[in-house]
């Protein structure tokens, strides 16, 4: 049985039967079967169809959004954003999936030879719960204007969204088993990989899930994507804009309350500004209002779970045993529901789980550099590799460390971390492989084929 509880209140919200063995095959057969169909339309066929799929998201925004807040907890206005990003990355493949994928021409000594891009079949999609249907859409509107069906595996605390997603795919006129959800726990995800009928798998996740289903995947010869964990710097330069960092670093720590693979974690702050930064960046941090994420004033909601807030908490506790100052945040309230304050600690130094780990929550860690060089090899000195960023009002120095000094996928200047379906998406070392959105996203789950005429 899945079980969704809202974590503001800790009431159960909905309990859902688990899929069978035999019900994931029919399933999965039956996915095969419209993924078929799908593929023979042509891009305008598709196109229509997603941008249907953008119509029912914004016309049913407030159900979704109120679903989103309920069963994880996120702010709703944070929620609504949510669902309009999915509406335009809808829009956004529905306009330049025929043009990514379009035949390729390379010249050869064959009298005709070019690359093209047909799908791949089935795709299996094991997917979190901090965006839970972003997190999706990311995904599923390039897989599917490529040609491909999907099987999700949804977190289960956000089945309601999962069905929702499913149903939603199916007013906007999608073939009725081309989107289909399986009611698993996550110890079962992996057995869907070895399905007959699924051809490919991406996850967002954590990384030992990540290991767990790539392993799988491998031993199947089967392509994967992996978007997984993240311990994102932020380099506050001597020369940065203060009240800019200081306002982008809190904003970016506290998104969906601290629960996102991109938000920033670690503060690398060059020594001569450490203190003024410091002052600037608790401020910020205390400015932000932790309530009921039902309410439009709310900032900060509750963590997912009461076991994930547990868990940072004794990152955070275990942080300051060792050494680490807490300027601000750093205790449960009295309060039901899984909630943790806006929390910065300082003096941290290599070895504290805030500076190791990967911190899923509003807690930031602040970590002194003795200059530019310094902050780097700090930045650099993790096993993830999803997003950094740079504040310096050198721009032109800025960009040379973004492009060729800091050790990430997604790497910004004065700016926070962020996704955009313009640009590709994804990490390297223990944040995954693979890249999502952009023309690099919607080619993952395409065979990239070599046609030689002769």
């Amino acid at each position: 049985m899945l079980t969704s509880v809202n974590p503001a209140t800790s009431q159960i919200i909905a309990t859902h039967e688990e899929h069978s063995p035999q019900d994931v095959n029919s399933i999965a057969e039956n996915t095969a079967t419209d993924q078929l169909a799908w593929a023979a339309n042509n891009y305008p066929h598709r196109a229509g169809k997603l941008g249907a799929a953008a119509e029912v998201l914004r016309k049913r925004s407030d159900e979704y959004a109120l679903m989103i807040t309920s069963e994880m907890g996120k702010p709703i206005n944070q929620s609504y954003a949510e669902i309009e990003k999915c509406a335009r990355v809808c829009e956004y493949y529905a306009k330049h999936a025929e043009v990514f994928l379009s035949n390729e021409p390379v010249k050869t000594e064959a009298s005709h030879s070019y690359i093209a891009y047909r799908p791949m079949g089935v795709i299996f999609a094991v997917m979190p719960w901090n965006f839970p249907f972003w997190q999706v859409f990311r995904f599923a509107a390039p897989a599917l204007m490529a040609g491909n069906g999907i099987l999700l595996k949804h977190a289960s605390n956000v089945t309601g969204s999962a069905l929702a997603i499913e149903a939603l795919f199916r007013e906007a006129g999608l073939p009725g088993n081309l989107f289909r959800v399986l009611k698993l726990p996550g110890s079962k995800a992996g057995d869907v990989v070895g399905n007959q009928h699924v051809k490919g798998v991406t996850i967002t996740g954590s990384v030992a899930a990540g290991r767990s289903i790539a392993t799988k995947a491998g031993a199947m010869l089967k392509k994967s994507v992996l978007e997984l964990g993240g311990s994102d710097p932020y380099l506050i330069l001597e020369d940065a804009d203060l009240e800019l960092a200081a306002s982008v670093c809190a904003n970016s720590r506290l998104i969906n309350s601290g629960q996102s693979c991109i938000a920033a974690k670690r503060f690398i702050v060059v020594k001569p500004l450490r203190k003024a930064f410091e002052e600037a960046f608790v401020k910020e941090m205390q400015n932000k209002h932790m309530c009921d994420p039902s309410l439009q004033t709310c900032d900060v909601g509750p963590q997912a779970s009461i076991k994930l807030r547990d868990e940072l908490h004794a990152q955070v506790t275990k942080s300051i045993a060792m050494g680490a100052d807490c300027l601000l945040g750093g205790t449960i309230p009295h309060k039901e529901g899984a909630w943790f304050p806006p929390t910065v600690l300082t003096n941290v130094i290599q070895g504290m789980p805030v500076y190791d780990e990967e911190t899923f929550g509003p807690v930031a860690a602040v970590i002194e550099a003795a200059n530019e060089n310094d902050a780097i090899r700090i930045a650099n000195d993790t096993v993830f590799g999803l997003g950094a960023a740079v504040f310096t009002k050198d721009e032109k120095r800025g960009q040379i460390i973004a492009e060729e000094l800091l050790n990430a996928g997604c790497c910004f200047v004065n700016a926070p971390v962020q996704s955009d379906p313009r640009l590709p998406f994804g990490g390297i070392g223990d944040s995954g492989y693979g890249r999502e959105l952009s023309y690099a996203g919607i080619r993952e789950f395409t065979n990239i084929k070599t046609v030689y005429v002769g």
